[in-house]
Protein backbone atom coordinates (compact mmCIF):
# COMPACT_ATOMS: atom_id res chain seq x y z
CA UNK A 1 0.00 0.00 0.00
CA UNK A 2 2.85 2.34 0.81
CA UNK A 3 2.88 5.56 -1.78
CA UNK A 4 0.15 4.18 -3.58
CA UNK A 5 -3.49 4.67 -3.75
CA UNK A 6 -6.79 1.78 -2.97
CA UNK A 7 -7.89 0.10 -5.43
CA UNK A 8 -11.09 1.53 -4.16
CA UNK A 9 -10.25 4.59 -5.37
CA UNK A 10 -12.97 5.84 -8.44
CA UNK A 11 -15.23 9.01 -9.00
CA UNK A 12 -16.13 9.58 -5.50
CA UNK A 13 -12.40 10.28 -4.30
CA UNK A 14 -13.00 14.55 -5.27
CA UNK A 15 -16.10 13.98 -3.10
CA UNK A 16 -14.30 12.39 -0.26
CA UNK A 17 -11.95 15.13 -0.33
CA UNK A 18 -14.47 17.33 0.80
CA UNK A 19 -16.37 15.73 2.87
CA UNK A 20 -12.85 14.51 4.93
CA UNK A 21 -13.33 18.24 6.40
CA UNK A 22 -16.10 17.39 8.63
CA UNK A 23 -14.72 14.19 9.05
CA UNK A 24 -11.40 14.22 9.79
CA UNK A 25 -10.60 18.10 9.46
CA UNK A 26 -6.84 17.26 10.93
CA UNK A 27 -5.67 15.66 7.71
CA UNK A 28 -6.74 19.00 5.86
CA UNK A 29 -4.61 20.95 8.74
CA UNK A 30 -1.93 18.66 7.34
CA UNK A 31 -2.08 18.79 3.89
CA UNK A 32 -2.76 22.90 3.61
CA UNK A 33 -0.54 23.94 6.18
CA UNK A 34 2.26 22.30 3.95
CA UNK A 35 0.93 23.37 1.19
CA UNK A 36 1.92 26.91 1.79
CA UNK A 37 5.19 26.19 0.75
CA UNK A 38 3.30 25.83 -2.57
CA UNK A 39 2.07 29.00 -1.68
CA UNK A 40 5.74 30.39 -1.60
CA UNK A 41 6.68 28.71 -4.41
CA UNK A 42 3.94 30.17 -6.67
CA UNK A 43 4.29 33.33 -5.48
CA UNK A 44 8.36 33.58 -5.63
CA UNK A 45 7.99 32.64 -9.30
CA UNK A 46 5.68 34.60 -10.27
CA UNK A 47 5.90 38.23 -8.62
CA UNK A 48 9.12 38.66 -10.56
CA UNK A 49 7.21 38.83 -13.96
CA UNK A 50 5.91 42.42 -12.60
CA UNK A 51 8.31 43.64 -10.51
CA UNK A 52 11.04 43.29 -13.18
CA UNK A 53 9.17 46.20 -15.26
CA UNK A 54 9.61 48.45 -12.56
CA UNK A 55 12.98 47.51 -11.47
CA UNK A 56 14.04 47.76 -14.83
CA UNK A 57 12.71 51.69 -14.24
CA UNK A 58 14.67 52.36 -11.11
CA UNK A 59 18.24 50.44 -12.27
CA UNK A 60 19.11 51.44 -15.67
CA UNK A 61 21.86 48.90 -15.97
CA UNK A 62 18.86 46.48 -15.62
CA UNK A 63 17.20 48.07 -18.64
CA UNK A 64 19.66 48.07 -21.40
CA UNK A 65 20.86 44.37 -20.24
CA UNK A 66 18.46 41.54 -20.93
CA UNK A 67 21.51 39.05 -19.68
CA UNK A 68 21.35 40.66 -16.66
CA UNK A 69 16.86 40.89 -16.38
CA UNK A 70 17.93 36.96 -17.40
CA UNK A 71 20.19 36.94 -14.03
CA UNK A 72 17.71 38.63 -11.62
CA UNK A 73 14.89 36.21 -12.59
CA UNK A 74 17.15 33.00 -13.14
CA UNK A 75 19.04 33.34 -10.01
CA UNK A 76 15.93 32.28 -8.10
CA UNK A 77 16.29 28.88 -10.23
CA UNK A 78 19.92 28.39 -9.64
CA UNK A 79 19.14 28.70 -5.59
CA UNK A 80 16.49 26.60 -6.78
CA UNK A 81 18.81 23.75 -7.92
CA UNK A 82 20.75 23.71 -4.83
CA UNK A 83 18.10 23.83 -2.39
CA UNK A 84 16.52 20.90 -4.14
CA UNK A 85 19.92 18.90 -4.04
CA UNK A 86 19.99 19.47 -0.42
CA UNK A 87 16.08 19.08 0.16
CA UNK A 88 16.39 15.80 -1.01
CA UNK A 89 19.29 14.79 1.35
CA UNK A 90 17.77 16.84 4.80
CA UNK A 91 14.68 15.01 3.59
CA UNK A 92 15.73 11.53 4.35
CA UNK A 93 17.89 12.76 7.15
CA UNK A 94 16.33 15.22 9.42
CA UNK A 95 12.74 14.89 8.01
CA UNK A 96 9.95 16.05 6.18
CA UNK A 97 8.90 18.83 8.83
CA UNK A 98 12.49 20.30 9.72
CA UNK A 99 12.87 20.41 5.40
CA UNK A 100 10.04 22.93 5.30
CA UNK A 101 10.73 25.00 8.54
CA UNK A 102 14.55 24.88 6.71
CA UNK A 103 12.64 26.99 3.83
CA UNK A 104 9.89 29.57 5.85
CA UNK A 105 13.76 30.54 7.33
CA UNK A 106 15.32 31.05 3.70
CA UNK A 107 12.08 32.42 2.05
CA UNK A 108 12.07 35.36 4.97
CA UNK A 109 16.05 36.45 4.80
CA UNK A 110 15.04 36.29 1.02
CA UNK A 111 12.62 38.72 0.92
CA UNK A 112 13.92 41.11 3.03
CA UNK A 113 17.32 41.35 1.59
CA UNK A 114 15.25 41.67 -1.73
CA UNK A 115 12.98 44.48 -0.18
CA UNK A 116 15.86 46.42 0.99
CA UNK A 117 18.24 45.85 -2.01
CA UNK A 118 20.34 49.63 -2.91
CA UNK A 119 21.25 47.55 -6.72
CA UNK A 120 20.92 44.46 -9.24
CA UNK A 121 23.76 42.75 -6.96
CA UNK A 122 22.42 42.45 -3.67
CA UNK A 123 18.78 41.65 -5.46
CA UNK A 124 20.53 38.98 -6.98
CA UNK A 125 21.73 37.43 -3.74
CA UNK A 126 18.29 38.05 -2.15
CA UNK A 127 16.50 35.95 -5.59
CA UNK A 128 19.12 33.27 -4.56
CA UNK A 129 17.93 32.94 -0.94
CA UNK A 130 14.20 32.50 -1.78
CA UNK A 131 15.55 30.48 -4.48
CA UNK A 132 16.83 28.43 -1.92
CA UNK A 133 13.97 27.77 -0.37
CA UNK A 134 11.58 27.18 -3.46
CA UNK A 135 13.70 24.38 -4.02
CA UNK A 136 13.27 22.80 -0.91
CA UNK A 137 9.83 23.12 -0.93
CA UNK A 138 8.95 22.18 -4.32
CA UNK A 139 9.52 18.54 -3.51
CA UNK A 140 8.78 18.49 0.07
CA UNK A 141 5.89 20.19 -0.06
CA UNK A 142 4.09 17.07 -2.21
CA UNK A 143 6.63 14.63 -0.23
CA UNK A 144 4.90 16.00 3.14
CA UNK A 145 1.12 15.73 1.83
CA UNK A 146 1.35 12.45 -0.04
CA UNK A 147 2.87 10.45 3.39
CA UNK A 148 0.67 12.11 5.73
CA UNK A 149 -2.75 11.56 3.58
CA UNK A 150 -5.42 8.61 3.67
CA UNK A 151 -4.41 6.46 0.48
CA UNK A 152 -7.88 6.87 -1.15
CA UNK A 153 -7.41 10.65 -1.60
CA UNK A 154 -3.77 11.25 -1.75
CA UNK A 155 -4.00 12.34 -5.47
CA UNK A 156 -6.74 14.85 -4.63
CA UNK A 157 -5.19 16.54 -1.83
CA UNK A 158 -1.13 16.43 -3.13
CA UNK A 159 -3.35 18.03 -6.13
CA UNK A 160 -3.99 20.59 -3.55
CA UNK A 161 -0.32 21.90 -2.92
CA UNK A 162 -0.51 22.65 -7.38
CA UNK A 163 -3.56 24.06 -6.72
CA UNK A 164 -1.86 26.76 -3.66
CA UNK A 165 1.56 26.62 -6.32
CA UNK A 166 -0.69 28.37 -8.99
CA UNK A 167 -2.75 30.13 -6.11
CA UNK A 168 -0.15 31.79 -5.18
CA UNK A 169 1.01 32.74 -8.70
CA UNK A 170 -2.56 34.40 -9.16
CA UNK A 171 -1.59 36.07 -5.68
CA UNK A 172 1.61 37.69 -7.00
CA UNK A 173 -0.81 39.77 -9.88
CA UNK A 174 -3.06 40.66 -7.87
CA UNK A 175 -0.37 42.20 -5.24
CA UNK A 176 1.82 43.42 -8.70
CA UNK A 177 -0.97 45.17 -9.76
CA UNK A 178 -1.91 47.08 -6.63
CA UNK A 179 1.26 48.34 -5.87
CA UNK A 180 1.25 49.90 -9.37
CA UNK A 181 0.98 53.26 -7.84
CA UNK A 182 2.67 53.05 -4.88
CA UNK A 183 6.35 54.29 -3.56
CA UNK A 184 8.78 51.71 -3.97
CA UNK A 185 6.20 49.75 -6.16
CA UNK A 186 8.89 46.66 -6.78
CA UNK A 187 9.65 46.77 -3.21
CA UNK A 188 6.20 46.20 -2.04
CA UNK A 189 6.02 43.27 -4.67
CA UNK A 190 8.88 41.11 -3.60
CA UNK A 191 8.59 42.34 0.54
CA UNK A 192 5.23 40.52 0.51
CA UNK A 193 7.06 37.67 0.47
CA UNK A 194 8.39 37.50 3.59
CA UNK A 195 4.89 37.12 5.37
CA UNK A 196 3.45 33.47 4.40
CA UNK A 197 6.59 31.91 5.69
CA UNK A 198 6.24 33.40 8.72
CA UNK A 199 2.81 32.02 8.93
CA UNK A 200 3.61 28.44 7.74
CA UNK A 201 6.52 28.12 10.39
CA UNK A 202 4.18 28.78 13.10
CA UNK A 203 2.22 26.78 11.97
CA UNK A 204 4.59 23.65 11.23
CA UNK A 205 5.95 23.95 14.83
CA UNK A 206 2.89 22.67 15.73
CA UNK A 207 1.98 19.74 13.55
CA UNK A 208 4.16 16.20 13.38
CA UNK A 209 6.68 14.88 11.46
CA UNK A 210 5.67 12.73 8.70
CA UNK A 211 4.40 8.97 9.89
CA UNK A 212 6.24 7.23 7.65
CA UNK A 213 9.57 8.40 7.79
CA UNK A 214 8.85 8.63 11.49
CA UNK A 215 8.30 4.67 10.98
CA UNK A 216 11.28 4.08 8.74
CA UNK A 217 13.57 5.87 11.17
CA UNK A 218 12.47 3.02 14.01
CA UNK A 219 9.78 5.57 15.80
CA UNK A 220 7.16 3.34 15.59
CA UNK A 221 5.51 4.61 18.19
CA UNK A 222 4.71 8.09 17.73
CA UNK A 223 4.48 7.25 13.68
CA UNK A 224 1.19 5.01 14.63
CA UNK A 225 -0.27 7.94 17.49
CA UNK A 226 -0.33 10.39 13.87
CA UNK A 227 -1.68 7.37 11.51
CA UNK A 228 -4.29 7.04 14.34
CA UNK A 229 -5.44 10.41 13.34
CA UNK A 230 -5.78 9.97 9.68
CA UNK A 231 -6.83 6.83 9.36
CA UNK A 232 -10.28 5.27 10.43
CA UNK A 233 -9.89 2.61 13.19
CA UNK A 234 -11.43 -0.09 10.39
CA UNK A 235 -8.53 1.09 7.76
CA UNK A 236 -5.80 1.45 10.27
CA UNK A 237 -4.13 -1.73 11.06
CA UNK A 238 -3.93 -3.23 7.27
CA UNK A 239 -2.10 0.39 6.98
CA UNK A 240 0.17 0.04 9.75
CA UNK A 241 0.69 -3.49 8.34
CA UNK A 242 1.56 -3.04 4.82
CA UNK A 243 3.98 0.08 5.90
CA UNK A 244 5.95 -1.96 8.47
CA UNK A 245 5.74 -5.11 5.53
CA UNK A 246 7.29 -2.29 3.32
CA UNK A 247 10.10 -1.04 5.92
CA UNK A 248 10.96 -4.64 6.51
CA UNK A 249 11.65 -5.44 3.37
CA UNK A 250 13.63 -2.46 2.49
CA UNK A 251 15.81 -3.20 5.58
CA UNK A 252 16.37 -6.91 4.15
CA UNK A 253 17.67 -5.60 0.71
CA UNK A 254 19.17 -2.60 1.53
CA UNK A 255 20.62 -3.18 5.29
CA UNK A 256 19.46 -0.72 8.06
CA UNK A 257 22.43 1.79 7.30
CA UNK A 258 21.46 5.39 6.36
CA UNK A 259 23.61 5.85 3.43
CA UNK A 260 22.32 5.73 0.52
CA UNK A 261 24.35 3.77 -2.16
CA UNK A 262 23.94 5.58 -5.46
CA UNK A 263 25.44 3.09 -8.03
CA UNK A 264 23.14 0.30 -6.58
CA UNK A 265 20.54 3.14 -6.43
CA UNK A 266 20.61 3.52 -10.51
CA UNK A 267 21.52 -0.38 -10.78
CA UNK A 268 18.15 -0.94 -9.40
CA UNK A 269 15.57 -1.23 -12.23
CA UNK A 270 12.92 -0.32 -10.33
CA UNK A 271 14.05 2.93 -9.06
CA UNK A 272 16.01 3.14 -12.24
CA UNK A 273 12.81 3.13 -14.34
CA UNK A 274 10.87 5.25 -12.08
CA UNK A 275 13.36 7.93 -12.11
CA UNK A 276 13.12 8.26 -16.44
CA UNK A 277 9.53 8.63 -15.54
CA UNK A 278 9.69 10.99 -12.82
CA UNK A 279 12.60 12.64 -13.81
CA UNK A 280 11.75 12.89 -17.63
CA UNK A 281 8.25 14.31 -16.05
CA UNK A 282 9.95 17.11 -14.69
CA UNK A 283 12.28 17.91 -17.64
CA UNK A 284 9.41 18.09 -20.23
CA UNK A 285 7.02 20.40 -17.69
CA UNK A 286 10.04 23.24 -18.18
CA UNK A 287 10.94 22.47 -21.39
CA UNK A 288 6.98 22.66 -23.46
CA UNK A 289 7.64 26.79 -22.07
CA UNK A 290 5.16 26.94 -18.93
CA UNK A 291 8.18 29.66 -16.64
CA UNK A 292 8.38 32.20 -19.79
CA UNK A 293 4.34 32.41 -19.34
CA UNK A 294 4.97 32.57 -15.61
CA UNK A 295 8.07 34.74 -15.28
CA UNK A 296 7.32 36.95 -18.64
CA UNK A 297 3.59 37.16 -18.79
CA UNK A 298 3.62 40.93 -18.80
CA UNK A 299 6.28 41.01 -21.67
CA UNK A 300 4.84 38.42 -23.73
CA UNK A 301 1.42 40.76 -23.47
CA UNK A 302 3.60 43.65 -24.56
CA UNK A 303 5.16 41.65 -27.52
CA UNK A 304 1.87 41.06 -28.37
CA UNK A 305 1.21 44.97 -28.84
CA UNK A 306 -0.20 46.16 -25.25
CA UNK A 307 2.30 49.23 -24.39
CA UNK A 308 1.10 49.91 -21.00
CA UNK A 309 2.65 48.25 -17.68
CA UNK A 310 -0.16 48.19 -15.58
CA UNK A 311 -2.50 47.28 -18.69
CA UNK A 312 0.20 44.20 -19.54
CA UNK A 313 -0.47 43.29 -15.32
CA UNK A 314 -3.79 43.41 -15.73
CA UNK A 315 -4.20 41.08 -18.77
CA UNK A 316 -1.26 38.83 -17.32
CA UNK A 317 -3.58 38.30 -14.08
CA UNK A 318 -6.16 36.44 -16.23
CA UNK A 319 -3.81 33.92 -17.81
CA UNK A 320 -2.73 33.32 -13.60
CA UNK A 321 -6.47 32.95 -12.34
CA UNK A 322 -6.74 30.79 -15.19
CA UNK A 323 -4.02 28.71 -14.19
CA UNK A 324 -5.07 28.73 -10.88
CA UNK A 325 -8.77 27.09 -11.62
CA UNK A 326 -7.02 24.72 -13.72
CA UNK A 327 -4.91 23.38 -10.94
CA UNK A 328 -8.87 22.82 -9.72
CA UNK A 329 -9.80 20.99 -12.58
CA UNK A 330 -7.05 18.86 -11.66
CA UNK A 331 -8.32 17.77 -8.05
CA UNK A 332 -11.20 16.51 -10.00
CA UNK A 333 -9.92 14.56 -12.18
CA UNK A 334 -6.77 13.37 -10.77
CA UNK A 335 -8.00 10.03 -8.95
CA UNK A 336 -10.95 9.37 -11.65
CA UNK A 337 -9.41 10.35 -14.65
CA UNK A 338 -6.24 8.86 -14.05
CA UNK A 339 -2.51 10.78 -14.72
CA UNK A 340 -1.97 9.08 -17.60
CA UNK A 341 -4.68 10.22 -19.17
CA UNK A 342 -4.56 13.57 -17.72
CA UNK A 343 -1.05 14.11 -19.32
CA UNK A 344 -1.90 13.51 -22.69
CA UNK A 345 -4.57 15.63 -22.98
CA UNK A 346 -2.88 18.41 -21.40
CA UNK A 347 0.27 18.20 -24.09
CA UNK A 348 -1.87 17.68 -26.72
CA UNK A 349 -4.37 21.21 -26.15
CA UNK A 350 -0.61 22.84 -25.40
CA UNK A 351 0.76 21.69 -28.47
CA UNK A 352 -2.30 23.34 -30.41
CA UNK A 353 -2.07 26.75 -28.43
CA UNK A 354 1.78 26.74 -28.83
CA UNK A 355 1.21 26.18 -32.93
CA UNK A 356 -1.52 29.52 -32.31
CA UNK A 357 0.62 31.38 -30.50
CA UNK A 358 3.47 30.91 -32.90
CA UNK A 359 1.00 31.93 -35.87
CA UNK A 360 0.05 35.15 -33.96
CA UNK A 361 3.43 36.39 -33.36
CA UNK A 362 4.89 35.56 -36.58
CA UNK A 363 1.74 38.04 -38.11
CA UNK A 364 2.47 40.67 -35.66
CA UNK A 365 6.11 40.60 -36.52
CA UNK A 366 6.01 40.92 -40.04
CA UNK A 367 2.80 43.70 -40.49
CA UNK A 368 3.91 45.91 -37.83
CA UNK A 369 2.94 49.37 -38.57
CA UNK A 370 5.80 51.17 -40.93
CA UNK A 371 8.30 54.16 -39.75
CA UNK A 372 7.19 57.43 -41.14
CA UNK A 373 9.92 59.90 -41.33
CA UNK A 374 7.21 63.35 -41.27
CA UNK A 375 6.00 61.44 -38.22
CA UNK A 376 9.28 60.52 -37.05
CA UNK A 377 10.71 64.48 -38.06
CA UNK A 378 8.02 65.54 -35.64
CA UNK A 379 10.33 65.20 -32.92
CA UNK A 380 13.40 66.30 -34.03
CA UNK A 381 16.37 65.75 -31.82
CA UNK A 382 15.08 63.01 -30.50
CA UNK A 383 15.11 60.41 -33.45
CA UNK A 384 16.76 57.14 -33.27
CA UNK A 385 20.33 57.28 -34.29
CA UNK A 386 20.12 53.80 -36.83
CA UNK A 387 17.28 55.27 -38.35
CA UNK A 388 18.26 58.38 -39.43
CA UNK A 389 21.45 57.05 -40.71
CA UNK A 390 19.64 54.11 -43.25
CA UNK A 391 17.55 53.63 -45.45
CA UNK A 392 14.44 53.93 -43.83
CA UNK A 393 11.91 53.24 -46.69
CA UNK A 394 11.80 49.54 -45.70
CA UNK A 395 11.71 50.22 -41.75
CA UNK A 396 9.14 49.30 -39.68
CA UNK A 397 7.87 49.03 -36.00
CA UNK A 398 9.63 45.62 -35.17
CA UNK A 399 12.79 46.81 -36.77
CA UNK A 400 12.95 50.18 -34.58
CA UNK A 401 12.78 48.13 -32.01
CA UNK A 402 15.49 46.02 -32.64
CA UNK A 403 18.11 49.16 -33.02
CA UNK A 404 20.57 48.80 -30.13
CA UNK A 405 22.99 51.59 -30.65
CA UNK A 406 21.16 53.04 -28.38
CA UNK A 407 17.91 51.31 -27.78
CA UNK A 408 14.76 52.55 -29.79
CA UNK A 409 11.07 53.17 -29.23
CA UNK A 410 8.09 54.01 -31.34
CA UNK A 411 5.49 56.35 -30.54
CA UNK A 412 2.42 55.03 -32.71
CA UNK A 413 0.07 57.47 -35.16
CA UNK A 414 -2.04 59.89 -32.79
CA UNK A 415 -5.05 58.82 -35.11
CA UNK A 416 -4.64 55.50 -35.11
CA UNK A 417 -2.21 53.08 -33.55
CA UNK A 418 -1.82 50.96 -36.44
CA UNK A 419 -1.15 53.84 -39.07
CA UNK A 420 2.60 54.92 -39.41
CA UNK A 421 4.48 56.70 -36.90
CA UNK A 422 8.21 57.57 -35.14
CA UNK A 423 11.33 55.53 -34.48
CA UNK A 424 12.98 57.36 -31.83
CA UNK A 425 15.56 57.02 -28.78
CA UNK A 426 14.41 54.73 -25.85
CA UNK A 427 14.01 56.85 -22.83
CA UNK A 428 12.00 58.21 -20.32
CA UNK A 429 11.74 61.96 -21.42
CA UNK A 430 11.28 60.72 -24.65
CA UNK A 431 8.25 58.01 -23.53
CA UNK A 432 6.73 60.92 -21.52
CA UNK A 433 6.94 63.49 -24.79
CA UNK A 434 5.34 60.97 -26.85
CA UNK A 435 2.71 60.13 -24.19
CA UNK A 436 1.96 64.06 -24.11
CA UNK A 437 0.45 64.12 -27.64
CA UNK A 438 -1.88 61.28 -26.75
CA UNK A 439 0.10 58.86 -28.57
CA UNK A 440 1.33 55.26 -27.38
CA UNK A 441 4.62 54.42 -26.43
CA UNK A 442 6.31 51.21 -27.55
CA UNK A 443 9.36 50.12 -26.45
CA UNK A 444 8.89 45.88 -26.25
CA UNK A 445 6.43 44.84 -29.00
CA UNK A 446 4.36 46.55 -31.66
CA UNK A 447 0.94 47.58 -32.36
CA UNK A 448 -1.03 45.04 -33.59
CA UNK A 449 -4.73 43.77 -34.75
CA UNK A 450 -3.72 39.94 -33.60
CA UNK A 451 -3.32 40.87 -29.95
CA UNK A 452 -6.15 39.66 -28.23
CA UNK A 453 -5.61 36.38 -30.18
CA UNK A 454 -2.48 36.06 -28.61
CA UNK A 455 -4.09 36.30 -25.18
CA UNK A 456 -6.59 33.39 -26.47
CA UNK A 457 -3.59 31.47 -27.11
CA UNK A 458 -1.70 32.12 -23.64
CA UNK A 459 -5.32 31.47 -22.25
CA UNK A 460 -5.84 28.10 -24.04
CA UNK A 461 -2.07 27.30 -23.57
CA UNK A 462 -2.27 27.69 -19.59
CA UNK A 463 -6.23 25.92 -19.41
CA UNK A 464 -4.78 23.10 -21.32
CA UNK A 465 -0.88 22.93 -19.24
CA UNK A 466 -2.08 23.63 -15.45
CA UNK A 467 -4.66 20.18 -14.81
CA UNK A 468 -2.30 17.89 -16.63
CA UNK A 469 1.50 19.09 -17.27
CA UNK A 470 1.45 21.49 -14.26
CA UNK A 471 0.94 19.04 -11.39
CA UNK A 472 0.88 15.44 -12.10
CA UNK A 473 4.61 15.26 -12.28
CA UNK A 474 4.95 16.22 -8.81
CA UNK A 475 2.48 14.02 -7.82
CA UNK A 476 3.95 11.20 -9.98
CA UNK A 477 7.11 11.73 -8.19
CA UNK A 478 5.59 11.69 -4.54
CA UNK A 479 4.23 8.22 -5.33
CA UNK A 480 6.72 6.36 -7.50
CA UNK A 481 9.43 5.91 -5.65
CA UNK A 482 10.09 3.04 -2.80
CA UNK A 483 10.08 4.98 1.30
CA UNK A 484 13.68 4.43 1.17
CA UNK A 485 14.69 6.11 -1.39
CA UNK A 486 11.84 8.62 -1.63
CA UNK A 487 13.46 11.68 -1.12
CA UNK A 488 16.75 11.51 -2.74
CA UNK A 489 14.73 10.49 -5.26
CA UNK A 490 12.49 13.29 -5.71
CA UNK A 491 15.09 15.50 -4.66
CA UNK A 492 16.92 14.35 -7.86
CA UNK A 493 13.57 15.12 -10.19
CA UNK A 494 13.38 18.46 -8.39
CA UNK A 495 16.68 19.33 -9.58
CA UNK A 496 16.23 18.28 -13.13
CA UNK A 497 13.12 20.45 -12.93
CA UNK A 498 14.91 23.50 -11.25
CA UNK A 499 18.10 22.89 -14.01
CA UNK A 500 15.47 22.88 -16.79
CA UNK A 501 13.63 25.60 -15.77
CA UNK A 502 17.37 27.63 -15.64
CA UNK A 503 17.74 26.79 -19.08
CA UNK A 504 14.10 27.93 -20.39
CA UNK A 505 14.04 31.04 -18.27
CA UNK A 506 17.57 32.24 -19.16
CA UNK A 507 17.32 31.57 -23.06
CA UNK A 508 13.93 32.79 -23.17
CA UNK A 509 14.76 36.57 -23.99
CA UNK A 510 17.58 35.97 -25.76
CA UNK A 511 15.81 33.76 -28.29
CA UNK A 512 13.27 36.18 -28.91
CA UNK A 513 15.75 38.68 -29.77
CA UNK A 514 17.73 36.23 -31.85
CA UNK A 515 14.96 34.33 -33.70
CA UNK A 516 11.58 36.31 -32.76
CA UNK A 517 8.59 35.06 -30.57
CA UNK A 518 7.05 32.96 -33.19
CA UNK A 519 9.83 30.61 -33.48
CA UNK A 520 10.96 30.41 -29.71
CA UNK A 521 7.06 29.10 -29.27
CA UNK A 522 7.98 27.34 -32.09
CA UNK A 523 10.54 25.17 -30.64
CA UNK A 524 8.36 24.76 -26.88
CA UNK A 525 5.85 23.45 -29.61
CA UNK A 526 8.55 21.02 -31.30
CA UNK A 527 9.44 19.85 -27.25
CA UNK A 528 5.34 19.36 -26.46
CA UNK A 529 5.34 16.90 -29.33
CA UNK A 530 8.10 14.72 -28.22
CA UNK A 531 7.06 14.83 -24.29
CA UNK A 532 3.51 13.49 -25.77
CA UNK A 533 5.71 10.91 -27.10
CA UNK A 534 7.31 9.99 -24.04
CA UNK A 535 4.57 10.39 -21.69
CA UNK A 536 2.62 7.35 -24.04
CA UNK A 537 5.86 5.43 -23.98
CA UNK A 538 7.79 5.55 -20.22
CA UNK A 539 5.24 7.10 -18.00
CA UNK A 540 2.88 4.32 -16.30
CA UNK A 541 -0.46 5.31 -15.19
CA UNK A 542 -0.06 4.80 -10.76
CA UNK A 543 -3.67 5.48 -10.17
CA UNK A 544 -5.36 2.51 -8.24
CA UNK A 545 -2.30 0.82 -7.57
CA UNK A 546 0.11 0.41 -4.40
CA UNK A 547 4.15 0.95 -4.61
CA UNK A 548 4.36 -3.18 -5.20
CA UNK A 549 2.27 -2.84 -7.70
CA UNK A 550 4.13 0.10 -9.64
CA UNK A 551 7.32 -1.79 -9.15
CA UNK A 552 5.88 -4.49 -10.72
CA UNK A 553 5.11 -2.45 -13.64
CA UNK A 554 7.95 -1.03 -14.24
CA UNK A 555 10.01 -3.95 -14.34
CA UNK A 556 7.63 -5.10 -17.78
CA UNK A 557 9.85 -3.08 -20.71
CA UNK A 558 7.42 -2.89 -23.15
CA UNK A 559 3.70 -0.15 -23.58
CA UNK A 560 2.75 -3.53 -24.61
CA UNK A 561 3.30 -5.71 -21.40
CA UNK A 562 2.56 -2.35 -19.19
CA UNK A 563 -1.02 -2.00 -20.72
CA UNK A 564 -1.61 -6.03 -20.11
CA UNK A 565 -0.40 -5.84 -16.68
CA UNK A 566 -2.77 -2.76 -16.18
CA UNK A 567 -5.58 -4.73 -17.73
CA UNK A 568 -4.66 -7.41 -15.87
CA UNK A 569 -5.00 -5.55 -12.58
CA UNK A 570 -8.20 -3.97 -13.07
CA UNK A 571 -10.11 -7.23 -14.19
CA UNK A 572 -8.43 -8.27 -10.60
CA UNK A 573 -10.14 -5.40 -8.92
CA UNK A 574 -13.67 -5.84 -10.42
CA UNK A 575 -13.54 -9.34 -9.51
CA UNK A 576 -13.03 -8.69 -5.98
Amino acid sequence: MEGGIHPGTDASAFRDCFSLAWRNPYVLRLAFSAGIGGLLFGYDTGVISGALLYIRDDFKSVDKETVLQGAIVSMAVAGAIIGAAIGGWMNDRFGRRTSILTADFLFFVGAVIMASAPGPALLIVGRIFVGLGVGMASMTAPLYISEASPAKIRGALVSTNGFLITGGQFLSYLINLAFTKTHGTWRWMLGVAGIPPLVQFGLMLFLPESPRWLYRKGREDEAINILKKIYAPHELEAEVEALKESVETEIKEEGSSEKINFLKLFKTKTVRRGLVAGVGLQIFQQFVGINTVMYYSPTIVQFAGFASNRTALLLSLITSGLNAFGSIVSIYFIDRTGRKKLLVISLAGVILSLGLLSAVFHETTTHSPKVSSPETMKFAGYVCPDYQSATTSSWDCTKCLKASSPACGFCASGQNKLFPGACLLSNNTVGNLCHSQHRLWYTRGCPSPYGWLALIGLALYIIFFSPGMGTVPWIVNSEIYPLRFRGVCGGIAAMANWISNLIVAQSFLSLTEAIGTSFTFLIFGVMSVIALIFVIVCVPETKGLPIEEVEKMLEKRSLGSQLKFRKKRSAQIEKN
